[in-house]
């Protein structure tokens, strides 16, 4: 077996469905592949609609939502193919990207992760200008103004018109990464629940000299949060997660002279923010966007308290927490 495409899935039904019939189009004349799909505990009655209708795909049944690096290992145990290509949901892959990603992947030995460009459904490209997180990179405001002093750098990295670049690091929604990378670093963290995993293993790659890189020879169609905030529940749950996820990364990646400082501003940063977008909700109550944030200040207000009571900054939905709490 050449690759192994596997997908994680919670929920996303509708999307998946279009991704799986986008992998149906690919020609398997010069290429074997298989499919692997695992299923966060939908639970929801459609995986076996699902398994009948895709026959020659392998679904597995997650018992249990662990989380995006959690089902993403579950599928790389069952995977037999010598490369994974690790892909969104809400994504739709055109006939020649997986040929591309394996030939490009084959052909440059420095790689340890490649990717391609993503398009949404209003042609706005998500281009992977990405730079590995930093205390000045921490917030949005001061992303700004780092991005616009380190311009000229990122200007000579990103906007060259050769077939590959290099970011420090590539999203999960389309990751191509040999079986022997994979294990080298040990596969997913699943110390992540919910994001900053993408981030994490382009680290530990880079870490070990390999290399990150975008081909712009193919893109795939991705709707961005298609497969994370499909529900009112679901999203405030997702953005709550991603400052987690923050923690989770500070902790494992920062310095020691930096971590206890970013954990300190991020803590004020989002408490100020989600306090007082959720006092503007009591009077803009018809914004279901805006109400979304008083949860995610009870959500982040139990994470907090708990952090303190644990002494760990995991996810209580983290695999890992539960080794923690035992």
């Amino acid at each position: 077996m050449d690759v192994s495409i596997i997908i994680v899935n919670y929920r996303s039904w509708k999307p998946l469905h279009n991704c799986l019939e986008s992998l149906l189009s690919i020609d398997k004349t010069n290429m074997n592949f298989e499919v692997i799909i695992v299923d966060n505990f939908s639970n929801d009655r459609e995986f076996d609609s699902f398994q009948n209708k895709f026959k020659d795909f392998i679904f597995i049944r997650n018992n249990t939502n662990s989380g995006f690096a959690n089902g993403c290992n579950l599928g790389a145990k069952e995977a037999k193919g010598e490369y994974f290509l690790f892909l969104n949901p809400d994504t739709v892959i055109s006939p020649n990207t997986l040929n591309t990603l394996y030939k490009t992947y084959k052909k440059h030995s420095e790689i340890g992760i490649l990717s391609c460009l993503q398009v949404d459904k209003k042609n706005h490209f998500f281009y992977q200008t990405n730079i590995f997180p930093s205390l000045a990179r921490l917030f949005a405001i001061s992303r700004f103004f780092f991005r616009k002093i380190i311009k000229k750098r990122t200007d000579t990295i990103f906007d060259s018109k050769k077939e590959l670049f290099y970011p420090d690091w590539v999203t999960g929604a389309v990751i191509f990464i040999s079986r022997d990378w994979f294990k080298k670093v040990n596969g997913w963290n699943e110390d992540y629940w919910l994001y900053f995993e993408d981030v994490e293993i382009c680290r530990k790659i880079a870490q070990r000299n390999g290399k990150m890189a975008v081909t712009r020879n193919t893109t795939i169609l991705h709707e961005h949060g298609g497969s994370s905030r499909n529900d009112f529940e679901t999203e405030h749950i997702s953005k709550t997660e991603v400052i987690i996820s923050k923690h989770v990364y500070i902790n494992n990646n920062f310095k020691p002279s930096t971590k206890a400082l970013a954990h300190v501003f991020l803590i004020l940063f989002i408490l100020l923010e989600k306090t007082f977008l959720s006092l503007l909700s009591l009077f803009l109550f018809f914004n279901l966007k805006l109400r979304t944030n008083r949860y995610i200040l009870k959500n982040l207000c139990s994470y907090y308290f708990n952090a303190i009571k644990k002494q760990t900054w995991l996810s209580k939905r983290s695999v890992n927490y539960q080794k923690v709490d035992l």
